[in-house]
Order: structure tokens, then C-alpha cells, then sequence
């Protein structure tokens, strides 16, 4: 398993937020259209994310649902052929839903910066500090705290859950 520690807001300013990440040094790194679909999972979340242009990926991961910093693990599966395996899946497993994104991600000292338009959500911004095996989750909890600052995100903002759970899936 990989672990990251993340953060996830709503942005009532993706501008904003996009200027001040670039004042802080983030490099842009893309524009990623992507759909997650989310099945039924006995333990943690399980999604397949299909993003335009790019390979799929089976997505496993577990958190705390709270309004926090906090720390995720998660595994990536390569996916040939997402369309077999989301149906495979669902047959087996069921549908929670799906989330369509559009994604702008911003990268900065190894942690990733995505300012999210979630359809029939809003507008989000979200920290991942992608960590190394030896590294401690303190490194990533000093990283997101200095763009939590940065980019003006207040306690008000922070959100707890997955983008699945607040469509209500």
C-alpha cells in the first residue's frame, strides 16, 4: 500500500487559488477530464477512474471521514480495458455511483494540487502529499499545512468525504 496525506476544501475561487499556488511555485501539470465510478466495497472505497487520453486505473483506498488533514492508503491497478473490468465489477460488486470531474493539477515539493469542478458539486480543492516508504506523515501534515495557508483555505471550507458520499452515493 502507498500513503499520502490529504486535504479536500470547497474553493469558492479556483482563480484565486490557481494564482496563489503559482505565486507558491506549484508547476502546472495538466487538465485531466475524469469520471470515477465507485462500487460497493466491504472495506474502505473502491473506484475505477477513466481519465481522456490517459490509461485507466482500479483505485483502492481507505481514510478517516473527517474534516481533517489525515492520511490515506491507497493501491493503483493498472486497467487495460476499463470498460470489461467496470462491468465485471459492477455484476459482482454494485454501483455506489459515479463522479465527473474536471481536474486542473498543479504540482508542488511532491505534493499534488487539484483544483476540481465536480458536476452537480462545485468547486474543490484538494491536497495530496504523495509520500515515500520512509518518509513520515509529518512531512506531508508541514507540506499541506503551508498551501492550506498559502491558498487562504479556512476551517469552514474543509470537507470530510468523498465526492461519492456528498452526491450522496
Amino acid at each position: 500500500m502507498k500513503r499520502n496525506i490529504e486535504l479536500k476544501a470547497r474553493c469558492a475561487d479556483l482563480a484565486a487559488a490557481r494564482e496563489a499556488a503559482r505565486a507558491l511555485g506549484a508547476a502546472f501539470a495538466g487538465l485531466l477530464e475524469q469520471r470515477d465510478t465507485y462500487f460497493v466495497a466491504a472495506h474502505g472505497r473502491l473506484k475505477l477512474r477513466e481519465t481522456a487520453g490517459k490509461s485507466a486505473e482500479l483505485i483502492a483506498y481507505a481514510r478517516d471521514d473527517v474534516a481533517v488533514v489525515r492520511g490515506s492508503d491507497y493501491q493503483l491497478v493498472s486497467v487495460p480495458d476499463p470498460a470489461a473490468l467496470r462491468t465485471a465489477l459492477a455484476t459482482a460488486l454494485g454501483v455506489r455511483g459515479e463522479v465527473i470531474k474536471r481536474r486542473e493539477l498543479w504540482l508542488w515539493q511532491g505534493v499534488r494540487i487539484h483544483l476540481d469542478e465536480v458536476r452537480d458539486l462545485g468547486r474543490f480543492i484538494e491536497f495530496e502529499a504523495v509520500l515515500n516508504p520512509e518518509e513520515p506523515d509529518e512531512a506531508g501534515h508541514l507540506k499541506v499545512a503551508t498551501l492550506r495557508e498559502a491558498l487562504g483555505i479556512g476551517d469552514g471550507d474543509l470537507i470530510g468525504v468523498s465526492y461519492s458520499d456528498l452526491l450522496g452515493m
